[in-house]
């Protein structure tokens, strides 16, 4: 009998050993998964990393491109595109005026009251709607712009008579978020597709003349009065209200830019004159590029997958379209070599299934369990996902969202530098020693949902922005959030250029 009991306790110690050894090799091998992981994320965040030295670098490369796309058609990745917006709305203007803005996802209408006076600016009855995904991928524009002209429709009809009292034909801004080549301030053609469009067939129209077609056809009487870019809306809104606005972006969907441009200065365009001796230019800064780009093979991939490859290469660092997915990216590969994410690691395989909203909520998410990020990759099929690879998670938001807010930083600094509003005079000729040498009040005005939505984003791009200029130029460089800007302020580019 106590053989047999030695037998079986021979054999649990041998069971309990093999046990362990196995929990060993278990533990052992999930380490080195671990390592593997974390050596993944040091790769990202050293090929992210934009010191000031380097973002000074892109200032220059942005601001020497401006001056070549200024100089000659196609000299340069920067279009910088003539808008013929010359005079500003600068206060006088009266009367009511309709603004129709096409953007990334969405589309806006809103209409605008204008007293004469700044402090009369009635903003009445905004309405905010999806884009069909169908309609950004038609075969045919007309479905696209008869879409926008019923929608119109439905707005004028739920305001009655009341705007339209005696009849008079309503003035409209159509907003269009995409690059155009102007003939005027109402007509342009487009030059081509962003932003997750891709109709064929309109490139080369005019796309005001697209728009008034559908209009006409549902037997609405309202003109397409201007053609505006985002930008120079919410260009126009900020000189509106402050004169001192000389340059506006926008960070939503997409990104681009436009400023206030000296006449003479544009080198292509000479013998252009002008009232004000001065022109807003679309940069379309989106395909600016530039080696000083702190590119990772994951932005790499981005564009190799994208509908437009080798086109964007800025926008597709610092946009929102994109954010999320360069962070699905490193989550895929991070899942490919380790199991971190278990069996449900397949749904980041999915492109864009990582949007940039979810980026932000899982970035700012200040609970101590991290009980947001939890909920996120649950509504994408992922649970139980560990507190440490949450906390991963949130580190690879971190990275992805400081590089792009500094490289905005780094492209305003840009626009400074060309204008000579950086302290140190420009590049732009013509200018004197005593304007190099004094520093001027500048009011960027910033629009989009990704600057107004997503604090982390907002604040690494102004810190930036003050390292790159330094504390005694910064102070002189205000940053104003531009609500609903490119819309309002198309409305009143309209007003201004109907009444000049």
């Amino acid at each position: 009998m106590g053989k047999v009991a030695v037998a079986f306790a021979s054999a649990a110690v041998v069971a309990a050993c093999s046990v362990a050894a196995v929990m060993v090799r278990r533990r052992v091998k999930s380490r080195r998964k671990w390592r593997t992981v974390v050596e993944i994320l040091k790769e990202f965040e050293e090929g992210c990393d934009a010191p000031v030295g380097r973002l000074r670098q892109v200032v220059d490369a942005m601001a020497v491109e401006m001056h070549a796309g200024l100089a000659s058609e196609g000299g340069s990745k920067l279009k910088m595109l003539l808008t013929y917006v010359h005079d500003l709305p600068n206060g006088t203007e009266k009367g009511t005026y309709y603004a129709l803005h096409l953007g990334g996802t969405y589309f806006r209408i809103l209409r605008v009251h204008l007293g004469g006076e700044r402090s009369y600016l009635d903003v009445q009855d905004v309405e905010r709607h999806p884009i069909p995904s169908h309609l950004m991928n038609s075969t045919s524009e007309v479905v696209l712009f008869n879409f926008l002209a019923f929608s119109l429709e439905r707005f004028i009809q739920k305001e009655g008579n009341e705007s339209n009292s005696q009849g008079v034909k309503r003035e409209l801004a159509f907003t269009f978020s995409f690059p155009v080549k102007h003939t005027c301030i109402s007509s342009g053609v487009l030059i081509k597709w962003t932003k997750g469009f891709e109709i064929s067939e309109m490139v080369g129209k005019d796309i005001a003349e697209c728009l008034q077609g559908a209009l006409n056809r549902r037997g609405l009487d309202i003109h397409v009065a201007a053609l505006v870019n985002d930008t120079v809306g919410a260009l126009s809104l900020g000189y509106y209200h402050d004169p001192d606005t000389v340059v506006a972006v926008v960070f939503g969907t997409g990104s681009n830019a436009c400023y206030l441009e000296r006449t003479d200065a544009i080198i292509k365009c000479q013998g252009l004159l002008t009232t004000s001796g001065s022109m807003v230019v679309n940069m379309e800064w989106g395909n600016f590029w530039s080696s000083h780009l702190p590119r990772t093979a994951y932005d790499i991939d981005l564009d190799a997958e994208s509908s437009n490859p080798n086109d964007m290469g800025f926008e597709k660092m610092i946009a929102g379209l994109y954010l999320g997915d360069i962070v699905r990216r490193v989550i895929l590969r991070m899942s490919q070599e380790s199991d971190i994410f278990g069996p449900s690691s397949s749904v980041f395989s999915q492109p864009y299934v990582l949007r940039t909203n979810s980026v932000s909520a899982m970035h700012e998410d200040d609970t101590p369990e991290l009980q947001e990020v939890a909920r996120i990759l649950k509504d994408l099929g992922v649970s139980d996902v560990p507190l440490k690879v949450r906390k991963l998670m949130v580190k690879i938001c971190d990275v992805v969202t400081r590089r792009a807010g500094r490289l905005a930083a780094a492209g305003i600094a840009g626009i400074l530098k060309k204008i000579g509003r950086d302290g140190g005079g420009g590049i732009t000729s013509g200018r004197s020693r005593g304007e190099m040498q004094m520093q001027r009040r500048t009011v960027v005005g910033v629009e989009g949902g990704l600057y107004m939505k997503y604090t982390m984003f907002r604040e690494y791009m102004e810190e930036a922005l003050v390292e790159i200029l330094g504390e005694e130029v910064s102070q002189y460089v205000v940053v104003k959030a531009m609500e609903d800007g490119s819309s309002i302020g198309s409305a009143l580019l309209v007003a201004s250029s109907l009444q000049s």
